[in-house]
């Protein structure tokens, strides 16, 4: 993997963080960059997936495995060039935040939670075929001062709305009431 040239994803290996969409979406489009999936490798799902997708056939598809190492797996998030997030289910998710906090670039799935969380400090995507290909060759093509912008908005909503000091004082005027 080289710094920039590559896009990223890390979660658990299961249908409803839409790693189907995004394989799907990913080899469709026209980006010379790699597409990174650390998780845990299920082999009945990865059966699954290569009999649904075809990615064996792209070369640009990469599974990595597991990282549980948390200064590699940061090192990994701030080279990626972008990072997808294709949860649909839970709430605020730690692989979310710690990508807005580190990786510049992130598209994530438009659900509600999701832009809840990250505001104007993403891109957002549908599972509507062919939305998702196009959103990585618009996020191919942007220029590094737009990325910055993402990155800023991203790292200003994780201070302001996840820190320890943010989510303590809430703790505390919930209780001091």
């Amino acid at each position: 993997m080289h710094p920039k040239q590559y896009y990223l994803v890390v979660g658990r290996f299961v249908p409803e963080n839409n790693y189907e969409v995004m394989i799907k979406e990913f080899i469709k489009c026209k980006s010379e960059r790699d597409f990174v999936l650390i998780t845990n490798v299920n082999d009945k799902f990865l059966k699954e997936l290569e009999l649904k997708t075809g990615y064996s056939k792209d070369s640009r598809i990469k599974f990595a495995g597991t990282v549980y190492d948390s200064e590699m797996l940061m090192k990994i998030r701030e080279n990626a060039y972008g990072y997808f997030h294709g949860h649909e289910v839970g709430g605020t998710n730690p692989s979310l935040l710690e990508a807005l906090a580190s990786t510049q670039l992130n598209l994530l799935l438009n659900v509600g939670f999701n832009r809840e969380v990250a505001e104007d400090g993403a891109m957002y995507w549908s599972k509507e075929e062919g939305n998702l290909a196009g959103l990585i060759e618009k996020a191919d093509h942007l220029d590094q001062s737009e990325i910055n912008k993402y990155t800023e908005r991203a790292r200003k909503r994780v201070r302001d709305r996840y820190s320890w000091e943010y989510i303590s004082g809430q703790y505390e005027k919930l209780f001091l009431k």
